[in-house]
């Protein structure tokens, strides 16, 4: 795999792995490549600093030591996770899914979970169907074999 650092023509900065360079370059002639922050399909590589390998020059690893160590009597405290604002590439991101959903899938509101059913026991047309759902109502969908998704809902800029 090779490793891009690739931007579009209005300056956006985004990673990008392809299998080869021959890869990217049919790719990018075919404009399948789209910056994540805009949209736009006019993506090329940007300048690099190159990656140098070699051998590495560790020290032979040490055999480990016969003795397991001590187990800890503390326990180890839950995991937390530290909310900060969200990355400018990701809001963008989920702003482009919700203009997706919105444009091709139907609002019904808090009536989603009986709508989902009506759709998934055949008593309405199958389509895509957006609204919301109380975590309860979210747990009886699935229980019953009804996948549904669940999409952070970020505010639109032009709104």
């Amino acid at each position: 795999m090779i490793h891009y650092q690739l931007q579009c023509a209005t300056g956006h900065e985004f990673d990008g792995w392809f299998k080869s360079s021959a890869s990217f370059d049919r790719q990018a002639a075919r404009h399948l490549l789209e910056c994540p922050t805009c949209g736009t399909n006019a993506v090329e590589r940007a300048i690099m600093a190159p990656r140098i390998g070699g051998k590495s020059r560790a020290p032979d690893p040490t055999p480990p030591d016969p003795t397991p160590p001590a187990a800890d009597p503390s326990p180890t405290p839950p995991a937390t996770a530290i909310a900060g604002p969200m990355p400018a590439e990701m809001r963008a991101l989920l702003a482009r899914v919700r203009r997706e959903v919105e444009a091709r899938c139907d609002y019904v509101g808090p009536e989603f979970a009986a709508e989902a059913r009506r759709i998934h026991d055949g008593e309405a047309e199958p389509r895509g169907i957006y609204g919301e759902a109380t975590e309860a109502e979210a747990d009886s969908l699935a229980d019953d074999g009804i996948t549904i998704g669940r999409i952070p809902w970020v505010p639109l800029a032009d709104s």
